[in-house]
């Protein structure tokens, strides 16, 4: 017995693609950047220091004295002496004219008048303590300065930026197709 059938063939669709990927570029170029520091000034002023050395009175013990001191300190020690010869000699003539209160005025004139007086003596070449004068100035050192802020200029470069879209192109590579065939 035949029995009819039905036949049934069918191919699928395919579907192609063609794809061109999207192209992105970008250049960034640095920004132009100028940057000027003046200098700072400086200005120093010193006064310079100064050392006094004061050996006067350090010769002076020594007896090394300079002829214009030896001058006033020879004519003060004739003064002085004249002054006690006056008062020696204005004493010696009360004691004389006193002859009635008794005594032997004249040969104890002569007595006095006739011993040399006792001198110290120390050693004469070692100066004193502190005759030395020492002065010292330091000196002084002023700092004037001015500075200045750098001086900065940027320009900025934008960025380069080209773009093409991607594409996509869809096309049928095969038909779908359905063949229904009947058979006895």
């Amino acid at each position: 017995m035949n029995v009819p059938q039905l036949r049934l063939e069918s191919t699928t669709a395919r579907i192609g693609l063609d794809i061109k990927q999207p192209v992105q570029e970008i250049q960034q170029t640095p920004a132009d950047l100028q940057i000027k520091q003046p200098k700072a000034e400086l200005q120093v002023n010193t006064t310079p220091s100064q050392l006094t050395i004061d050996q006067t009175e350090a010769w002076a013990d020594m007896d090394l004295i300079h002829i214009s001191r030896r001058i006033e300190e020879f004519a003060q020690q004739g003064y002085e002496d004249w002054l006690t010869g006056l008062a020696r000699m204005s004493q010696e003539g009360d004691d004389l004219m006193r002859v009635e209160n008794g005594g032997n005025p004249i040969a104890e004139h002569a007595k006095m008048n006739s011993e040399s007086p006792m001198y110290e003596f120390n050693i004469g070449f070692i100066p004193s303590a502190n005759s030395v004068k020492i002065n010292y100035q330091p000196s002084e050192v002023q700092l004037n300065w001015q500075i200045y802020k750098p001086e900065i200029d940027v320009k900025i470069n934008r960025p380069q930026h080209q773009y093409t879209p991607g594409k996509v192109n869809v096309s049928m590579e095969q038909m779908p197709s359905l063949t229904i065939n009947w058979t006895t």
